[in-house]
């Protein structure tokens, strides 16, 4: 790899402290799934930092307790809800057009669906593919204007972030079924599916935006228990290595939520990743290549191939039918 990008900031740093120095007064933020997990967290070091926060999330029950969880920062206007289902192509239709072209600098796809049983969303999509890589894909391409117009207006390129996982190796992208219609249905292979669409997506969005003043990164927050192990059983968790079988406890390695949103906040306002895109981050630093050595962590050449962002970039303007 060319000279690697690293930051003071490691695995266990917090988004506050990512988040600490900066100035985002006149900064306006979406960040999809802000409602829980690791994206109050987010959500909340950019608040504190005094962007005008949207949490964009489809329950506005969880999405007012978060609100009222992050509070009033001591400067800026802190957070707010809107509505947006990402299983739903017409819910996100609905949030671009009721957005408009007001000025937006952060993009943060932070919502998502882990290993869960096979369901389609309404537009007849497998789930995770769709409200993680689809969903998202749209959103991004009916922002785009709103992005442009943010960097326009502060002088410098507006962001996006694209949230992966170290997932993505367990699949590529299967291009003749990636909504499972012929093959079997493997909730893990779907997962893996969808974070390397996540990844190549940022990939794609660079290059089609990066010349128009948006940059797009991938980010791989790391092990964190929040609400998207919904869908699996403690024994499954166990068997995975991720709960110790005697304690209970989880495994060394694991991130609390605050420490999970690092990466995200690094890579919404880094000032290493100025002028920068395309890349796969984690721990506060861009990836190194991935090896049987260090299993959880590392990216796959698949999940950066710049042919097969276009590939997806192709399939995904045919599937939103944008």
């Amino acid at each position: 790899m060319d000279a690697r990008i690293t930051s003071p900031f490691g695995a266990f740093s917090t988004a506050r402290e990512v988040a600490a120095g900066h100035d985002l007064r006149g900064n306006v933020a979406i960040v999809t799934g802000g409602a829980t997990g690791i994206g109050i967290e987010t959500a909340r070091a950019l608040a504190e930092a005094g962007a005008d926060v949207v949490i964009a999330a489809r329950k506005p029950d969880l999405a007012q307790a978060a609100i009222a969880d992050i509070g009033r920062p001591a400067q800026g206007p802190g957070a707010r809800f809107q509505m947006l289902d990402l299983s739903s192509l017409a819910s996100v239709r609905d949030f671009a057009a009721r957005w408009g072209a007001q000025p937006l600098h952060l993009l943060i796809h932070n919502a998502g669906v882990m290993a869960c049983p096979l369901q389609r969303t309404t537009d007849g999509l497998e789930m995770q593919i769709g409200t993680n890589h689809f969903g998202h894909f749209l959103l991004g391409l009916l922002l785009a204007q709103a992005l442009q117009a943010g960097a326009q207006g502060r002088g410098r390129p507006s962001r996006l972030v694209s949230l992966s996982s170290i997932g993505h190796r367990r699949s590529g992208i299967h291009w003749d079924d990636p909504n499972y219609l012929q093959r079997p249905y493997d909730k893990w292979e779907a997962y893996g599916q969808a974070k390397t669409a996540n990844a190549l997506f940022a990939v794609g969005y660079d290059r089609h935006y990066g010349a128009q003043g948006i940059r797009a990164n991938a980010v791989m927050p790391g092990g964190i228990m929040t609400p998207l192990q919904r869908h699996l059983t403690h024994d499954e968790m166990v068997a995975m290595g991720w709960i110790d079988a005697a304690t209970g406890k989880l495994r060394d390695g694991f991130k609390t939520p605050a420490q999970g949103a690092s990466t995200s906040v690094w890579a919404s306002l880094g000032t290493e990743l100025e002028g920068v895109g395309g890349l796969y981050l984690e721990d506060c630093q861009q990836a190194l290549p991935w090896t049987k050595a260090s299993p959880w962590q590392g990216v796959l050449p698949h999940a950066l191939d710049p042919d097969a962002a276009e590939r997806l970039w192709a399939l995904s303007l045919q599937t939103v039918g944008a």
